[in-house]
């Protein structure tokens, strides 16, 4: 009989790559699966792996030790607005119930390969962008979702401090009409966009 080094576990290490995709909103039916409300309008990337980390609320209440580091996932489907989801180490309602607030993480590598032209939010944020003349007018400090297509939010390279939110950043919006290029080997993004506006 053998036995485990110490400190082993069969578990893995959580991913250096870890990206928050969601959140643990209750419980569904009463055979241990759990509500998830995912961060993107489109949550393949819970649909891409079978091995979901989980770290409890950022305000931890008394059950947030009990927590399992890992959840394996045998089944997950869209419901509603929503993702449901059933996982060998949630085994019954109860369990369930107690997952409520978890915040749920997934290996960027694991995530679907984007398509030609598309990109995750998460890949241009940081990016800097500069115009056709090479000008630079910031970088990407997030982008938000006006229904119709995606806005750029771009935090000026000049910001004085004290400056209001208007003063401090510009919104292009992420279409082909304004946006030439997306480079994230080079973290660049060029855009038609003028100084001045």
């Amino acid at each position: 009989m053998t036995s485990a080094a110490p400190g082993y576990s069969d578990e893995p290490a959580f991913p250096d790559d870890a990206v928050e995709v969601g959140r643990v909103i209750g419980a569904w039916g009463i055979k241990g699966w759990i509500r998830v409300q995912p961060f993107s309008s489109d949550p393949q990337a819970l649909f891409s792996s079978r091995r979901w980390f989980v770290r409890p609320p950022e305000l931890p209440g008394p059950k947030a030790a009990a927590f399992p580091r890992l959840l394996r996932i045998t089944m997950a489907k869209e419901h509603g607005d929503g993702v449901v989801a059933s996982a060998q180490e949630v085994p019954d309602r109860t369990a369930a119930e107690g997952m409520k607030g978890a915040r749920i993480f997934i290996a960027r590598s694991s995530f679907p390969t984007a398509g030609e032209g598309e990109y995750y939010w998460l890949d241009l944020i940081g990016l800097t962008v500069i115009n056709r003349d090479g000008a630079v007018l910031g970088t990407v400090s997030d982008l938000l979702d006006t229904g119709a297509h995606s806005v750029l939010r771009v935090r000026r390279p000049d910001v004085a401090p004290g400056a209001s939110l208007e003063e401090s950043e510009r919104l292009i919006p992420f279409v082909a009409a304004y946006i030439d290029d997306v480079s994230l080997s080079e973290r660049r993004i060029t855009v038609d966009w003028g100084l001045d506006y």
